[in-house]
């Protein structure tokens, strides 16, 4: 797992390639003009997924973790907490999905706050509970680049 704000992103960037994509589309669009949807980088390597949202109580929100692709969460405006941990003996909730590449856990997890112009980087092996509210219900848009690794 990543935290750090985008102007800090080519610290990262050398990871790799894809990576590197994800970023770069970070940095050159206006991401405050994107409508929400689907945007192609490189095909079905790299893809970013734009939504807004009010963020949700705790409990509303989903413990997750991915096999094929990283997320990079970019906060575009508002901001959210996001829980997270090692992926290590948490209950599976839902099977895993692999044409959604997701699972769902339930555990525990250590909560930072994300916030506009911050982002943060999850891998296969790190599960998170994004879309938390911090001190009640915020709109929130964001950028989710997910990354094939």
């Amino acid at each position: 797992m990543i935290l750090d704000k985008l102007e800090n992103a080519e610290l990262y960037s050398c990871i790799s390639e894809n990576l590197k994509k994800g970023f770069d589309f970070l940095k050159n669009t206006n991401l405050s003009a994107l409508e929400i949807g689907k945007y192609e980088i490189d095909g079905k390597n790299v893809f970013a997924l734009v939504s807004e949202y009010d963020s949700k109580a705790p409990q509303d929100c989903r413990l997750e973790a991915h096999q094929v692709y990283a997320d990079i969460q970019y906060i575009v405006s508002g901001r959210e907490a996001i829980g997270f941990a090692p992926l290590n003996r948490q209950t599976v909730t839902a099977e895993y999905l692999p044409e959604k590449d997701i699972v769902f856990f339930s555990g525990e997890t250590t909560q930072m706050i994300v916030e506009a112009g911050m982002f943060a980087v999850f891998y296969p092996q790190d599960v998170h509970r994004p879309c938390m509210q911090i001190d009640g219900p915020e709109k929130v848009k964001k950028v989710v680049v997910k990354v094939k690794i």
